[in-house]
């Protein structure tokens, strides 16, 4: 049967398709609402064993599930690191599906890992409980502005959603309107704080039942919440060689401009997940007071090059730790 190479232009409520055969010459396209009978009328086309290539957006992991029950062979493409669309001036849902399927038949597509649906479940579950936890930081940010607003003393204690916080909040009293914005404030943080315990508590029990995630307990720095990130976040560490790689997919490697005689290095890269890339430098943070050669060559080079650097630094180094711990476990 001649090969198709089919390129998806990917929408929120439909997508378009192109289909072309191993000379480029096109054999069909066409739109198609992103519903289940929709993608049923798809692949009435005859898609079956044909190469496709989509872009990563929000939507595309359940369309490629979708699709590969089908039996289509899926591509799903990084468009920072595939050029589509130079030399056009024009820019149409026909255009950019012609072209990715035209790049995937050239096979010119940088294709990105595409997670089993259990690691997409463990990063969801990870990434939940962090935006949670985001949320609660800025809803104490915002009382501690209208508390200093009105030159009212720090709580006694450190963190104001501990116990003793929350009591010393309750008995804090400002003029009528501040008021009323401070209730409503204490309470959108009991009702976040909750939410964050609940959680945390999840995170915590799915640290205990994956063997991945227990196994990186037993590095310095890393507590069930940051282990289940890292174990979401990276998924096969077969894809990794070493930790250099691990590294520069999390975009914590300088960026480099080489050229003849001219050598320059500036800002870490900062490509990849963002979610992994918090992991590492949380890591780093608490990695900064080991004992050991590393944690000392970590402390020196804070002092020499300041603590953000220096857990950067470090992060990079961990990720040497991260790749070999991980294998042994596998």
């Amino acid at each position: 049967m001649e090969p198709q190479y089919i390129g998806i232009d990917l929408h929120k409520a439909s997508f378009h398709a192109c289909a072309i055969d191993a000379h480029g010459s096109r054999l069909w396209e066409s739109a198609f609402p992103r519903t289940r009978e929709g993608i049923a009328a798809f692949a009435a086309r005859g898609i079956r064993d044909a190469q496709l290539a989509v872009e990563a957006t929000a939507p595309t992991w359940s369309f490629v599930d979708a699709v590969t029950a089908y039996g289509v062979h899926a591509h799903v493409v990084d468009p920072r690191k595939t050029k589509l669309k130079a030399g056009f001036a024009a820019k149409t849902d026909r255009l950019d599906a012609r072209r990715l399927a035209d790049a995937l038949r050239r096979e010119s597509v940088v294709s990105i890992y595409v997670p089993p649906a259990a690691i997409r479940e463990l990063r969801e579950l990870s990434r939940g409980r962090q935006q949670v936890v985001r949320l609660r930081t800025k809803v104490v940010q915002a009382i501690r502005a209208l508390l200093l607003r009105h030159d009212v003393a720090d709580p006694p204690v450190r963190t104001l959603t501990s116990r003793t916080g929350l009591a010393w909040l309750r008995e804090v009293h400002l003029g009528p309107a501040s008021e009323a914005s401070l209730r409503r404030l204490e309470r959108l943080l009991h009702a976040i704080h909750a939410e964050a315990r609940a959680a945390d508590a999840v995170v915590r029990v799915a640290a205990g039942e994956d063997h991945i995630a227990r196994g990186l307990m037993g590095l310095s720095g890393v507590g069930p919440v940051l282990s289940v990130a890292l174990r979401a976040e990276i998924g096969d560490i077969t894809r990794f060689p070493r930790g250099a790689a691990l590294a520069c997919y999390a975009g914590i490697v300088p960026g480099v401009y080489a050229s003849s005689t001219t050598y320059r290095t500036g800002a870490i890269t900062r490509a990849g997940s963002p979610w992994l890339r918090w992991a590492l430098v949380e890591v780093a943070m608490r990695a900064m007071k080991r004992p050991d050669p590393l944690g000392r060559w970590a402390r020196r080079l804070a002092v020499a090059k300041g603590i953000k650097r220096a857990r950067v630094a470090l992060a990079r180094r961990l990720c040497d730790q991260i790749v070999s711990t991980w294998r042994a476990l596998d």
